[in-house]
């Protein structure tokens, strides 16, 4: 009787686990909107809360909320939002789950490559890499500006390690690094909904602001592999 109530207690508990953005375990249940790791005048005055109110708080919730909608009578329901978007990449008939799926991952990407009274030049390995990348931090710096102001319309500057190497790539709308098997170090989302409270159409400023001020290294760090 006490294994049956134990196993009815921990069933019940792995109903309703949320979703952090970046495990690979598979998702129990409906995909959940992460809690932002500050609070949403945290990043002021590089962001403003109110575009943190409506980028979060509207956006991000929608693409989770649609997700959710459009996985209730999917085959992909119940897999980790890593595996979702794996599996749907370049299918036709799975395109709104991808688009909805990897906006969903790349926000939250996007949300812990941030931190307040980040940004800056990093250090250690991390650094050791982007000088063997790119020469220096301020050519890396100057070309991962360059992509994310040269992204036409809608999309994403990332910063991924191939390899040993590290490489700036930029993604269009939904598209995300993990569809084609790259690790992503950092992400600035380069979407007007992302910057145009603040900044109105002057990208390039809102992507300098972003490196300069408040970029996460140690975030990226973390992740390298």
């Amino acid at each position: 009787m006490k294994k049956i109530f134990l196993a009815a207690a921990v069933a019940s508990i792995a109903s309703v686990i949320s979703f952090s953005g970046f495990s690979d375990a598979p998702a129990v249940g409906a995909i959940e909107l992460p809690k932002l790791p500050y609070g949403e005048n945290a990043l002021e005055p590089v962001i403003s809360a109110k575009t943190m109110g409506f980028h979060y708080g509207k956006h991000h919730k929608a693409y989770v909320d649609k997700l959710n909608s459009l996985l209730k009578d999917s085959p992909l329901k119940g897999k980790s939002l890593e595996g979702i978007i794996v599996a749907s990449a370049g299918k036709e008939d799975m395109a709104g789950i991808f688009n909805n799926a990897a906006q969903a991952w790349n926000h939250s990407f996007f949300w812990k490559s941030m931190k307040p009274a980040g940004g800056g030049e990093p250090r250690g390995k991390l650094l050791e890499l982007i000088n063997k990348s790119f020469g220096s931090y301020a050519e890396f710096k100057k070309q991962f500006a360059d992509a994310g102001a040269a992204q036409f319309g809608s999309g994403w500057g990332w910063l991924v390690q191939d390899g040993d190497k590290l490489k700036i790539m930029k993604t269009s709308n939904a598209d995300t690094p993990i569809a084609h098997n790259l690790n992503p170090l950092i992400t600035c989302d380069v979407w007007e909904h992302a910057y145009y409270l603040d900044y109105q159409n002057r990208r390039g400023d809102f992507i300098n602001a972003f490196l300069d001020k408040l970029v996460n290294w140690d975030f990226a760090e973390a992740n390298l592999k």
